[in-house]
């Protein structure tokens, strides 16, 4: 009998974003991939340290219930490194009582490919080129900054996401006004458009899915998002219009009128949050896991 991901939510994710293979990859960089094999084959028994997205990957896997049946949620493994290595990524999952099953192992390869048969709902990679090039594929996917600060431990039983708005959840159009025209044409812009729901970016997708699987339900397991950006009063009517036009709700909303995002992030203790723009990306990252979304005007 065949098996399908279809339905489900499918996060795939590369060994990097979802463990701590800092101090290999020096060795990748500074050497060969064969130095690297070898030292991942002489660690094979020591369990990785959790990375940046580690928390995320654990809490939505949570959503899993053996006992019932239900196993809403996916998590598949989409890397470049070798089958070798990839033995240390199962066994790391495995450790730390995540239920991972599958992966792809290219060896140094594009493995973004493997995102459509995988009907991904989002994808996390270090690396910018396969993070572009999932993202001009249809699929939402963010560069995980290494560096990132992980989760906290505060909100065991709440999945913690949140979002920028404009060339995230939203269409680049309102930030190619304000990148071309300033702020005040931008104020205005999005004011006479205040019922006309923007387009739908790259991340909406996921945000949907998220929706979905917190509707569904698990007991004592909830989604909570939030949106996080840079627009203020009057702009923020458009925003929170095309959510409801789009039947989809957050639970926090955050018009920040270009205040730095990054203690705003630390006080909501997100899981993981996603923007466009590397400078908002580098703030958030002092404080919560971080990926860049490279999307919309700005990563032209």
């Amino acid at each position: 009998m065949s098996t399908s991901l279809e339905g489900k939510l499918v996060v795939a994710i590369s060994s990097r974003a979802l463990f701590d293979f800092e101090e290999e990859n020096q060795i990748f960089e500074q050497s060969d991939d064969r130095a690297y094999m070898a030292l991942q084959l002489q660690r094979l028994d020591t369990p990785a340290k959790p990375g940046v997205a580690f928390s995320l990957v654990k809490k939505l896997l949570a959503f899993n219930r053996a006992e019932s049946g239900n196993q809403p949620v996916e998590v598949v493994i989409l890397s470049r490194n070798d089958p070798v290595s990839g033995m240390r990524v199962f066994r790391s999952a495995r450790h730390y009582g995540l239920a991972i099953e599958r992966g792809s192992f290219t060896r140094g390869q594009p493995p973004w490919r493997y995102l459509k048969p995988l009907h991904a709902n989002l994808f996390l990679s270090t690396h910018l080129s396969d993070v572009r090039a999932a993202l001009e594929a249809g699929v939402p996917a963010a560069q995980v900054y290494p560096q990132s600060a992980h989760a906290g431990s505060a909100y065991p039983h709440e999945v913690r996401i949140a979002f920028d708005g404009d060339a995230v959840l939203f269409s680049d159009e309102a930030e190619r006004i304000y990148q071309t025209e300033g702020l005040d044409a931008f104020q205005r812009h999005e004011s006479a458009k205040a019922r006309q729901p923007l387009l739908a970016g790259p991340f909406k997708p996921l945000l949907a899915a998220l929706q979905r699987l917190q509707t569904e339900g698990t007991p004592g397991l909830r989604i909570r998002t939030a949106l996080v950006t840079a627009r203020s009063a009057p702009a923020h009517e458009r925003a929170i219009r095309t959510l409801m036009d789009w039947n989809i709700e957050v639970d926090e909303a955050m018009f920040l009128g270009g205040l730095p995002k990054g203690e705003f992030l630390r006080e909501f203790e997100p899981d993981f949050f996603f923007d466009d723009q590397t400078g908002h990306v580098t703030s958030a990252s002092r404080h919560v896991p971080s990926g860049h979304v490279a999307s919309g005007l700005t990563n032209d």
